[in-house]
């Protein structure tokens, strides 16, 4: 690239960087910092590293930021003798000198629990406040997480390294990400924290001879020319735009069982394409919106097999000879998550916790029983369970690629 394209495709990736209005003065003036750097790294190549590390250290910075906002000046905290104590400050700094050196603080309370958590003030315990608070959220960033926590003590501690402008920029891009998240703000289209996708009215169709399977738009449907009477059809809202965001998974689709990568949802079929046009004209549906981290997955393991995850509302469906079997409910961002840490747990492999937060899955498990259980914990948990009947419907292409339940490895 020329000096002068390379000044103008850097300028319009930092263009994208935006702070919410309410971020704090100090992580925002930190940030600008930032990128005034990366700016410059265009006459001086190392720059890019200092600003990927800076950047790094600036994840701290930012959650202090935010506890301070949090408790607005006034914060209870509980000493080693158990003794409670009332902590008035401006900053964090005036927080924490206080906290360890007059009270000699030892815990405070994080969350809807209430409860008295260890706490002193290093990175991982703002991480673990910040997500107790709900300020965080997904478990694929549970794991990632620590490791930029991780990547934070090589930085403050490491050797010499160096790193190009598409690792800088990506570094500020997920601390962007991160910041506005903490202030309650989700990115549209954002690798870490996306705000939630819009789900279109979508047809799925296939062939159950030749094994084609294709998707389009319902609106669509009226206006095709091809002959496609051989198909049978099912119309959901999913994620699908081309040019923007689409469903890897799509053309696995399954009524009953989660196997699309987002969130997909039943409503229509199946049957021909004459009907899926008359019922989508008559029922005008509706695009909408959905979120898709932190999901609540129910998956069924019985006779030796695991079978593919649920969500809780179809598995209050379910006939009684259906419901057999330990049942578990799952937070996870992805149904694949749940049926792959399943598995691992099944097979005893080492290291993969049956209950709570899995270190080695992005997945957190929040009970195990009989169905009623754990439909019961998932409602807990902000769940709507109302039982939803659906048929009994998969793509000829979801039979090859994701069989509804598979045998317990030995």
């Amino acid at each position: 690239m020329q000096p002068e394209d390379a000044a103008d495709y850097h300028q319009r990736l930092l263009a994208n960087l935006v702070l919410a209005d309410d971020v704090a003065q100090t992580t925002r003036q930190k940030f600008e910092q930032l990128c005034a750097g990366y700016r410059q790294g265009l006459l001086c190549y190392e720059l890019f590293t200092l600003v990927a590390d800076a950047a790094r250290l600036t994840m701290e910075h930012a959650l202090r930021d935010r506890f301070a906002a949090h408790h607005n000046g006034t914060i209870t905290v509980q000493d080693r003798n158990g003794d409670e104590h009332q902590i008035v400050y401006t900053t964090y700094s005036d927080f924490y000198d206080q906290y360890k050196k007059k009270v000699r603080g030892t815990k405070i309370r994080m969350g809807s629990s209430d409860a008295w958590t260890g706490f002193s003030g290093v990175l991982e315990d703002l991480l673990r406040w910040a997500r107790r608070e709900g300020l965080l959220r997904g478990q694929r960033n549970r794991h990632i997480e620590r490791a930029k926590r991780d990547l934070r003590n090589l930085t403050a501690h490491g050797t010499y390294h160096l790193l190009d402008p598409f690792e800088a920029y990506r570094t500020l891009s997920d601390l962007m990400e991160l910041i506005n998240h903490l202030w309650g703000h989700p990115t549209p289209g954002g690798r870490l924290h996306p705000a939630p996708i819009t789900r279109d009215v979508v047809a799925i169709r296939w062939n159950n001879t030749t094994g084609s399977v294709r998707a389009g738009h319902a609106a669509q449907l009226a206006h095709e020319r091809e002959d496609n009477d051989e198909y049978t059809y099912v119309l959901v809202r999913a994620a699908f735009y081309p040019s923007e965001l689409e469903d890897p998974h799509l053309m696995e689709y399954d009524a009953r069982h989660a196997t699309t990568q987002f969130p997909s949802q039943y409503l229509w079929g199946p049957g021909t394409r004459a009907e899926a046009v008359a019922w989508f004209e008559r029922e005008a549906p509706e695009p909408d919106t959905c979120d898709y981290l932190d999901q609540i997955f129910v998956i069924r393991v019985h006779d030796g097999r695991i079978h593919l995850p649920m969500y809780p509302a179809i598995a209050a469906s379910l006939p009684t000879e259906e419901q057999h079997g330990t049942w578990h409910a799952v937070r996870a961002d992805g149904p694949y998550e749940v049926f792959a840490h399943t598995r691992a747990v099944s097979a005893a492999e080492q290291g993969h916790a049956p209950s709570g937060e899995c270190t080695q899955c992005p997945v957190h498990t929040i009970a195990s029983g009989d169905l009623a259980h754990v439909l019961q914990a998932a409602q807990t948990a902000g769940v709507d369970i109302t039982a939803v009947e659906v048929p009994d419907v998969r793509t000829v292409f979801a039979d090859v690629v994701a069989p509804r339940s598979a045998a317990i490895p030995s």
